[in-house]
């Protein structure tokens, strides 16, 4: 397999990683509700509830599986090209809450999302190396 389509096929896994995590941890949050820093104890209840959800810890590890994807990215491919296409989560996320969650998104958020879809798939159409091989 050449290392562009390894690339491609990582920053894929990445992105859907990232975005599972991400939703993951928001969906864990908002069963737990409004966390209130008040006084420690609340601080330390909250932490409880919070290392005890099952959804927060999916969301951990789909997080610790883009962190391995980011990692091996970057030994293959310039930061100039990874970093930019990690803005395609701002795409994905709002794709998933609509779809699983029935969240609401704006017209306006809609705009900006196809802003950065455009922009996602500009820098992905560029050589993921532009260095040559020592």
């Amino acid at each position: 397999m050449s290392l562009r389509r390894k690339t491609y096929i990582l920053l894929a896994a990445r992105v859907v990683f990232n975005a599972c995590g991400d939703v993951a941890l928001g969906r864990g949050m908002k069963q737990i509700g409004p966390v209130s820093i008040a006084s420690p104890s609340l601080i330390g209840h909250a932490l409880l509830q919070i290392i005890s959800s099952g959804t927060i810890w999916i969301g951990i590890a789909f997080l610790l599986a883009f962190f391995i994807c980011h990692l091996l990215l970057y030994s293959w491919a310039d930061y100039s090209f990874v970093m930019p296409t990690s803005a395609a989560n701002f795409v994905v996320v709002p794709l998933l809450v609509l779809l699983f969650f029935n969240e609401p998104i704006s017209f306006t958020r809609w705009v900006g999302i196809v802003i950065i879809f455009l922009g996602v798939t500009l820098v992905g159409m560029t050589q993921p190396v532009t260095r040559k091989a020592a």
